[in-house]
């Protein structure tokens, strides 16, 4: 008898994990030549362009309004788990390609046309202290534990981000702490090597959910994949269970 391959666990592709690392991204850092790096407080991708919230301040910003073909910059962010953890990064993201100032009489209606996609409260400090610059993406790099990989800008710009990026720090937050149990359950669905250790609810998607073992020496992670794809909010709890009866 022929032997079959194994079963790819799905998982979100790099363009999607970066689409939504960057929707629930809090800080990121933006690096233009000859200019010191500015702090981004919020990042919208849409289609090759990365829209960012920044202090009205800075050099970056300054530069840009006299740069007619933008300037090289690139932007740094870290998708960080929404629980207290011993290392809280799940992975790192740089996208490339210059940057060019928002003209100030049109910042106020892009961030209602953003906020419609991504409601996000920093939209409403863009003309108190913060503005709106726009990187026009070349390429992008995620990095994770299991090494880095490249995403041109047309993939970026095709793919969607998860549909609960919105709702997963609740989620994982609820289940570390009230459902202890369930967790404990899950658990004993992994490999018997990663039985030991505190076990934590680390990244959830709509392909599956993902825990970090924490041992004295070392961490782990272990992904359990749903029976089918998540759509709406209702399917992430029959799918957690389901797990549990498997």
């Amino acid at each position: 008898m022929q032997g079959t391959e194994p079963v790819a666990m799905p998982v979100p592709c790099d363009a999607e994990r970066i689409q939504t690392a960057c929707r629930r991204a809090n800080e990121g850092t933006l690096s233009a030549d000859g200019c010191a790096p500015a702090a981004v407080a919020m990042v919208h991708l849409f289609e090759s362009e990365a829209f960012m919230v920044v202090p009205d301040d800075g050099e970056v910003r300054e530069r840009a309004e006299y740069a007619l073909d933008g300037l090289p910059a690139m932007l740094e962010l870290a998708d960080c788990a929404p629980i207290s953890l011993r290392e809280r990064v799940r992975s790192l993201i740089w996208l490339s390609g210059r940057v060019h100032a928002v003209p100030a009489e049109l910042e106020r209606e892009l961030a209602v046309e953003i906020a419609g996609d991504h409601p996000d409260s920093r939209l409403l400090d863009i003309g108190h202290g913060y503005c709106l610059l726009r990187l026009h993406l070349d390429n992008a790099v995620i990095a994770t534990s299991a090494g880095a990989s490249a995403v041109d800008a047309a993939a970026l710009s095709s793919a969607e981000p998860d549909p609960f990026w919105e709702y997963e720090g609740q989620w994982l937050s609820h289940l570390d702490a009230d459902h202890q149990d369930l967790v404990y359950r899950l658990a004993s669905k992994f490999p018997e090597h990663v039985q030991r250790g505190r076990v934590r609810p680390l990244g959830l998607d709509r392909f599956g959910i993902t825990f970090r073992i924490e041992t004295p020496d070392a961490d782990s992670d272990v992904r359990l994949a749903f029976e089918r794809p998540c759509r709406e909010v209702g399917d992430l709890s029959e799918a957690l269970h389901e797990l549990v009866e498997q």
